[in-house]
């Protein structure tokens, strides 16, 4: 078994340059929220969930953008909304949620 059941990493990456970044989608309120959410459940800790803050995960055109591991699964959110249906369904009961998942060909 790996430390974390689950690790959820946000990218909160902002470019200065003035090129596309997920910082500019409200990708920290998304991070604040999941991590929120998953506290209040109970289920942060070794054993459990982490989420985490990234630097450039170099999907920038899909921003904002996490990914979940051990799965590798990457996902697109909007709201809240998007972030609580990935805690609900993903961190917590393993489930994929289709709808919100990056497609592959999308990069920078």
């Amino acid at each position: 078994m790996s430390y974390y059941q689950r690790h959820i990493f946000f990218c909160l990456n902002q470019r200065i340059n003035g090129e596309a970044s997920c910082a500019d989608h409200a990708a920290k309120d998304g991070f604040d929220h999941c991590k929120r959410r998953i506290a209040d459940a109970g289920e942060s800790g070794p054993g459990k969930v982490r989420v985490n803050k990234a630097g450039c995960l170099d999907r920038c055109a899909g921003g904002p953008v996490a990914v979940v591991y051990p799965e590798g699964t990457w996902y697109t959110f909007v709201d809240k909304s998007d972030i609580d249906e990935i805690v609900d369904r993903h961190l917590l009961k393993g489930e994929v949620v289709e709808r919100l998942v990056l497609l592959p060909d999308v990069g920078r």
